[in-house]
């Protein structure tokens, strides 16, 4: 595709997500208008808080809104550019290399034709920085420079972004041997106003067949003061280190492996396959039936401290070996699997699925299971909700699918709110307001259907954005 625009001014539709029948248009316009400007919720994301706690200004533009979003880099990777050539991997760019990456990505432009990252970044060109410049050859300079004054404002920087976003509770995703020192001295502030808290992210330290996962239990002990030469020992450690996150404000649990699988093993089970971990001879088949009680085991210890659970299963990491060996891990080449649900869930679910004070929210990025397995499911269980598109799927057509496929079962009240994901800090209003404006637009079109009232569709789309995430969470 050769790279250059044909329009020279870039605008925002008002009506743009909404549908295209104008009297489904019109409801969508007034029920999108009720929760346009409500505060923004978002309890499951990537922002490091040191960003917040340190306020610590944006580099420059390519370090700010390039580099570190693995949605714009892997595309521009499947294009044929160098990740290397916009800074991943690299650390602090000079001058040159920074504008040098922008400029890469500008003249790319048009292979962002059609995707949600092509409306997020134009929602933060016109609405952040009051750039009206479409992307391309020879405008990116002029863009970039807009973006370096814009960041060199005091206005610019992350908490006063937290305000003018209006952002009102924010959870970052935090290694439990982390210490918390941002999250404590955000919350000792008495200058900022905003809610910051972890999440407790234990992945690394429930997959026993990984080369470093011995390392890692040793760290937990020496963080936790629990003996994990032990499988008892690594409970008590996860115990502690769950508590010692909810002190500091965690509201949620994250986990993301291959599959859902909570099949328990017996005690005496779990110890020998833990040993054999400890010793470095577990096999890969033993090392997943360990991960699958191990997971189990946080679903139990959920149930006990009140943090929801949140499950992000069935990516391959890292599909492309070489790429990790040289940038490392989340440059964009994890790649969907196709997750089974029900059977694997099933031994938890019988366990612990009407259980009063468990929150477990299932995504997935397999769109087939929507309504064949766990819109049924959380149609069913108290404890379950379904966690909205997310990743690959958090796209405007994926998220409009994802609502016909679970309300009829599962109804609105079953989901989970929408949730960002996102290292990518500017892009999070964006984000929440795509997802206001397509709940509207299906809100509309069952108005439209006359299957609910318009009065109705208001109060579903408020709960929506102000309520749900509040209750699944627990705020």
């Amino acid at each position: 595709m050769n790279p250059t625009t044909t329009a020279s001014r870039l605008t925002l539709h008002p009506d743009r997500l909404l549908p295209v029948d104008p009297g489904t248009r019109d409801v969508a316009r007034r029920i999108y208008a009720e929760v346009a400007g409500l505060p923004i919720v978002s309890p499951h994301g990537h922002v490091p808080p040191a960003w917040l706690a340190q306020d610590t200004p944006f580099a420059d533009p390519t370090s700010m809104l390039i580099t570190p979003d693995h949605y714009i880099t892997r595309v521009l990777h499947a294009s044929g550019v160098q990740l290397s050539s916009l800074g991943v991997g690299r650390g602090e760019l000079s001058p040159q290399e920074s504008r040098e990456a922008f400029r890469i990505f500008c003249r790319h432009w048009p292979v962002y034709r059609g995707t949600p990252m092509r409306l997020w970044f134009e929602t933060q060109l016109v609405e952040v920085f009051g750039i009206d410049l479409v992307p391309s050859a020879g405008t990116a300079d002029a863009i970039y420079d807009a973006i370096a004054a814009w960041i060199a404002r005091d206005s610019s920087r992350p908490r006063a972004l937290m305000d003018s976003f209006e952002i009102e509770f924010l959870a970052t995703t935090d290694d439990p041997c982390d210490d918390l020192a941002h999250h404590r001295a955000l919350a000792d502030d008495p200058s900022f106003a905003r809610k910051v808290v972890p999440t407790f992210r234990p992945d690394r330290y429930l997959e026993p067949a990984t080369a470093a996962w011995v390392g890692h239990v040793d760290r937990l002990a020496q963080v936790s003061g629990q003996d994990t030469g032990t499988y008892a020992g690594w409970v008590a450690a996860m115990e502690d280190r769950r508590a010692y996150f909810k002190a500091h404000g965690a509201v949620s649990t994250d986990h993301s492996h291959r599959d859902l699988g909570t099949e328990p093993l017996e005690g005496p089970e779990a110890e020998r396959l833990y040993a054999l971990a400890r010793r470095g001879e577990i096999s890969a088949p033993d090392g997943d039936r360990l991960r699958r009680h191990m997971v189990t085991e946080m679903v139990r210890m959920a149930t006990e401290d009140g943090l929801t659970m949140t499950l992000h299963p069935a990516v391959h990491r890292n599909h492309h070996t070489p790429t990790f060996d040289t940038y490392g891990a989340d440059v964009g080449a994890d790649i969907p699997i196709a997750v089974e649900v029900t059977r694997a869930l099933q031994p938890a679910l019988a366990r612990f699925g009407t259980h009063p004070d468990l929150t477990l929210v299932v995504f997935t990025i397999d769109e087939t299971v929507y309504s064949r397995e766990l819109a049924p499911l959380a149609g069913f269980y108290p404890s379950l909700r379904i966690g909205v598109p997310w990743w690959f799927i958090d796209a405007p057509d994926a998220i409009t699918r994802f609502r016909a496929a679970v309300t009829e079962s599962a109804g609105f009240t079953r989901t989970s709110g929408f949730i960002d994901d996102t290292r990518a800090f500017l892009s999070i209003p964006a984000r929440h307001d795509m997802a206001r404006r397509l709940d509207s637009g299906f809100l509309a079109r069952l108005v439209a259907e006359h299957r609910l009232s318009e009065d109705e569709a208001v109060e579903t789309a408020r709960y929506l954005v102000r309520d749900q995430p509040r209750e699944v969470f627990g705020l």
